[in-house]
């Protein structure tokens, strides 16, 4: 079941990246992407290799964050329900089948479009830096997150309030646990990766606005789709969510200064490993 899953995923995000390069990027950037991939690639190398390190350092320390957790955590999840306390519950009260099918589309394939077509379309740009500075604010969204869910223990709705939260997401699409269990644990709500990552690619699309205008208003929309998703599902808390977006804004000033700090060449020079890579 998870290949199954896993391949409609990729063939769906692989449409909609597809339709979407062909609208927002264009031919004439393709045709020089083309001439240019080579130098592209190795500007871009050093943090794709950091990117890559950090998760799969994050894929294997997600096994053990929940004990590491529970030595020297806050458990915060009684907290978080009663300062908000049922708003996720007022959230889903205006439920319908149709919303259901809707977030239940954008928390999983809106979302990863969302991860997706960003790197493709800076990638289409001759100027790397937002290409770089983008995978840098990856890199610290999953770093810093992986450390909030060492740091802070915390339930989401679904979890806290079973008798009263709906887990829709699961209820209605049964088979996509066998894809989010992979990646996801109870215990890591807070703050909401999905809404960091979402918020920081929609700031990027607001900065780049110039360069792909109709980027802006799609990536607006679809990251905001995203936050409401995982309160409607009741995968997260309101409190989640702001923290989500507070990190993707950190992420973001701390990329833009650590492009500003070191080159791509400097880095390449350092790290024999990632220029024998680059001069392939």
């Amino acid at each position: 079941m998870l290949v199954r899953v896993l391949l409609q995923l990729i063939v769906v995000v692989a449409v909609m990246t597809a339709v979407s390069t062909a609208a927002v990027v264009g031919r004439d950037r393709l045709a020089k992407t083309r001439r240019e991939y080579r130098d592209r690639l190795k500007s871009a190398a050093p943090i794709t290799g950091i990117l890559t390190i950090s998760l799969l350092f994050n894929s294997v320390a997600r096994q053990i964050v929940p004990d590491l957790s529970w030595m020297i955590g806050w458990e915060v999840t009684e907290v978080f329900y009663d300062i908000e306390g049922g708003f996720v519950l007022w959230v889903q009260s205006h439920a319908t089948p149709v919303a259901t099918t809707y977030f239940s589309f954008i928390y999983i394939y809106g979302y990863v479009f969302l991860l997706v077509f960003p790197v493709v379309a800076y990638f289409a740009l001759s100027d790397t830096r937002p290409l770089r500075e983008l995978l840098t604010a990856y890199t610290l969204n999953y770093t810093l997150g992986l450390l909030c869910y060492v740091l802070v223990i915390a339930y989401g709705p679904r979890n806290m309030i079973p008798e009263l939260a709906e887990a829709l997401l699961y209820e209605t699409y049964p088979q996509y646990q066998h894809l989010t269990r992979q990646v996801n644990r109870n215990t890591n709500v807070f703050p909401s990766l999905h809404t960091s990552l979402s918020a920081t690619i929609a700031m990027f699309a607001y900065r780049t606005r110039d360069v792909y205008p109709k980027w802006m208003p799609v990536a607006i929309f679809l990251a905001v789709s995203v936050a409401i998703s995982t309160m409607y599902l009741a995968i997260h808390w309101t409190i989640d969510v702001l923290a989500g977006i507070v990190l993707a804004y950190v992420s973001i000033t701390l990329s833009e200064r650590f492009v500003d700090r070191w080159s791509a060449s400097d880095l390449i020079e350092k790290w024999p490993l990632v220029k024998r890579f680059a001069e392939r």
